[in-house]
């Protein structure tokens, strides 16, 4: 039987494929599922230049709940509207260090930390603590207000990075089943929508064309032409936002809110935020910007229960990230390294200044 059987084949070296662009030292574990409508997996990467197209769209959604954040508490504070404009630019830092961190030391998941809405009740509180006070002007009251959100974050920092790196967020990880993550990732999801979907209702005229825009864009208009489905498919936020945004600008030219309301100039005019004239063209926020943290009891307790939410909101968005990559679900050890590093992020925040925390989104 022996000289009857054929020549063994030779061995075929097959040679490794080569690192991914961005991704860690260490084995590299295969998708669990390719999902039928996903691009690009947590191995595949774009083209620069469509990488950079994605990650502006990414950057404008983010941008648009930080603006609602700094909107919703600046004036309150007593601040105006270049305090508005430095306080958004600082919360754009932030979150794009903490985002760098994330992505390098953390989960390295396709995620991207912003401001949360988690923080709204702690920072009120403090808003309202100083509120019936006397100060010697509006801004003196903006910049202690602004010293006590800097302790608050400051001390809250630490409660995340204790149960971050002592692994203890980790080991309650274990009891998170599917029942568990969908409630949380429904939450993270519809938070967002709860507080800015009402906004549309201030200005109609420019809310309701760019929600209906953006619906047969994305939803219907990609196959009713094949030759643009990738580009209708993956830009058609921001090229809604483009053509809304230059038919807001073609009505405030042309006039048509001359002999409207006083509160529909404000929300439906570009030309009456003044965010881009009070910014400074280049500035990079420096630790203390607001004067010697303040630190109280009553205040870091709430934001102590902010970070708490935060964490689980972060949890879930790296479970969802990691199922629509398609990796595998992150470990308790990778989960608990990222909360300890979302609290130095929420630490470097405090000291930095911003006006609340940031979680993760997808």
């Amino acid at each position: 039987m022996g000289e009857n059987a054929p020549p063994a084949q030779p061995q075929v070296v097959v040679r490794p494929s080569q690192m991914p662009l961005g991704a860690a030292k260490g084995p590299i574990w295969t998708p669990t599922e390719q999902l039928h409508n996903l691009q690009y997996c947590i191995h595949s990467n774009p083209s620069w230049p469509e990488t950079f197209v994605l990650g502006f769209q990414h950057y404008i959604v983010m941008l648009g709940s930080i603006v609602i954040i700094a909107t919703s508490f600046v004036p309150r504070m007593g601040g105006d509207h270049g305090d508005k404009a430095r306080v958004i630019q600082t919360m754009l830092f932030m979150a794009a260090i903490n985002t760098l961190i994330q992505t390098f030391i953390g989960t390295r998941l396709p995620t991207v930390m912003t401001s949360s809405f988690a923080f709204t009740l702690p920072v009120l509180s403090i808003i309202n603590d100083y509120s019936d006070r006397n100060f010697r002007s509006e801004h003196e009251r903006f910049e202690t207000t602004m010293r006590t959100i800097q302790g608050s974050l400051i001390v809250a920092s630490f409660f995340n990075i204790f149960i971050g790196f002592s692994r203890a967020w980790g080991n309650l990880t274990r009891f998170f089943s599917p029942i568990v993550i969908v409630p949380v990732v429904c939450v993270v999801g519809l938070g967002p929508f709860a507080r800015g979907f009402p906004l549309l209702a201030n200005c109609v005229e420019i809310g309701l064309p760019m929600l209906i825009l953006l619906v047969i864009t994305q939803q219907y208009l990609r196959h009713a032409l094949p030759r643009g489905h990738n580009i209708l498919e993956r830009f058609a936020l921001l090229l809604c936002i483009g053509l809304v945004w230059s038919f807001a600008a073609i009505l405030t030219e042309a006039g048509a809110y001359n002999t409207a309301k006083q509160q529909t100039k404000q929300n439906c005019r570009t030309d009456r935020s003044y965010l881009i004239a009070s910014a400074p063209w280049i500035r990079f926020p420096y630790p203390f910007q607001w004067g010697k943290p303040i630190f109280r009891a009553s205040h870091v307790f709430g934001m102590m229960g902010a970070a708490i939410v935060t964490s689980a909101e972060s949890t879930g968005a790296y479970f969802a990230a990691a199922r629509l990559s398609g990796a595998t679900p992150p470990p308790a050890t990778v989960v608990s390294q990222s909360i300890g590093l979302q609290g130095v992020g929420m630490l470097l925040e405090g000291i930095f200044g911003a006006a609340v925390g940031t979680t993760a989104s997808v």
